[in-house]
């Protein structure tokens, strides 16, 4: 029970203010159960050691799997890659049943996507628990990236080419 006196659904309001972009983080157990989900609280944290990190809701499906893990990618969506944002979003039993020979295996094994704005192939540093959220620390290990325009998440919503919607 929280013991704070902030409304939560007006803080996750007003913290929806701030544009972000939009990732999908895959991994795959050592007994080869694969995992992906669609996030927006990745960010950098150091250049030297490359590390970054990102943010999983504690109670999710797939914590196990990444805790189980040892490395996981990050790929960083572009504007034209909604479709590929919500395909990961929902829940499915097997996200990448219908993606074939459209994903690759990174390092550690990791189910990794061709054609993503960036990716960031990383080794499993800490993953620690903070409030109702486990933050999911990985040293960079590979990195690629490309030229387009990012996907943008805003109050609740995608937004295009630097536009939010009202």
């Amino acid at each position: 029970m929280s013991t704070s006196s902030v409304d939560s659904r007006e803080l996750r309001n007003a913290l929806g203010r701030f544009a972000t972009g939009v990732c999908i983080v895959t991994t795959r157990s050592a007994h080869g159960r694969r995992a992906a989900l669609t996030v927006n609280s990745f960010c950098s944290v150091s250049l030297d050691p490359p590390l970054v990190a990102w943010y999983l809701n504690a109670r999710a499906p797939s914590l196990p799997v990444f805790r189980e893990s040892g490395y996981f990618a990050v790929h960083v969506l572009a504007a034209d890659q909604q479709e590929l944002a919500n395909h990961f979003a929902r829940p499915s039993e097997d996200k990448f049943a219908s993606f074939g020979d459209r994903v690759e295996s990174g390092l550690g094994d990791v189910p990794v996507l061709g054609d993503t704005l960036a990716r960031f192939e990383c080794r499993t540093r800490t993953i620690e628990t903070y409030g109702d959220h486990v933050m999911i620390l990985g040293h960079v290990e590979r990195f690629s990236y490309g030229s387009e325009s990012p996907l943008l998440f805003h109050a609740g919503r995608f937004i295009e080419h630097g536009a939010a919607a009202a």
